[in-house]
């Protein structure tokens, strides 16, 4: 489990396809206090620590099916993107964000980024199947960021990114056409159910 909060902007080192795709990712973290086996949101996709290093540069590799790649936009990583990266939440964390599991529902395109102030106000279309779940003043992670939704209309929706959520995350690099790794709010995904199964 995750909260949505980045902890460390990483960067992709190697991309190496051996039937599954493996990935080094550089980072900050202190690689001696994270075990193998280890989860790490990369993007918003909870992925496992397989191998650790510190030379040229702390770094740890991932192992990634082809089913995460086929759902999400890791097919797009190339090496030196610059990655959204969250240690996995411990018991008695702050929990600043929303709860995030790090399995990624679908892929979202950035369809209008219009300034604000200091702020970007930037428009999503989510996949009309998980339109549904976004509701306005709830929640979204995208690529792997607690964010919370402005405005939704039909499957767009929008986000305001204020500064600091611009420098401490990849969402200072935001392009149009960007496709971004969308999770819902689970408590949606459960009131959806439920409402479903009355």
């Amino acid at each position: 489990m995750f909260t949505g909060i980045v902890t460390d902007m990483g960067e992709v080192l190697e991309l190496e396809q051996r039937g599954d795709l493996r990935a080094r990712i550089g980072t900050v973290y202190d690689v001696a206090r994270v075990d193998i086996g280890a989860s790490i949101a990369c993007e918003g996709v909870c992925l496992t620590v397989v191998a650790l290093g510190t030379t040229p540069r702390n770094w740890f590799d991932v192992q990634i099916s082809a089913e995460s790649v086929s759902k999400t936009n890791l097919a797009g990583w190339a090496v030196g993107k610059r990655l959204n990266l969250e240690r996995a939440l411990k018991v008695g964390d702050e929990l600043g964000g929303h709860i995030v599991s790090g399995h990624i529902d679908g892929v979202a395109e950035v369809v209008k980024i219009t300034p604000e102030g200091e702020s970007v106000r930037v428009t999503f279309r989510a996949p009309e199947a998980l339109a549904k779940f976004i509701a306005p003043k709830g929640s979204v992670a995208l690529n792997g960021t607690s964010l919370t939704v402005n405005e939704v209309e039909g499957c767009d929706f929008g986000i305001n990114f204020i500064p600091h959520t611009q420098a401490v995350t990849t969402w200072g690099e935001v392009k149009l056409g960007d496709r971004v790794n969308l999770e819902v709010d689970t408590m949606a995904r459960y009131v959806a159910r439920l409402r479903e199964w009355g």
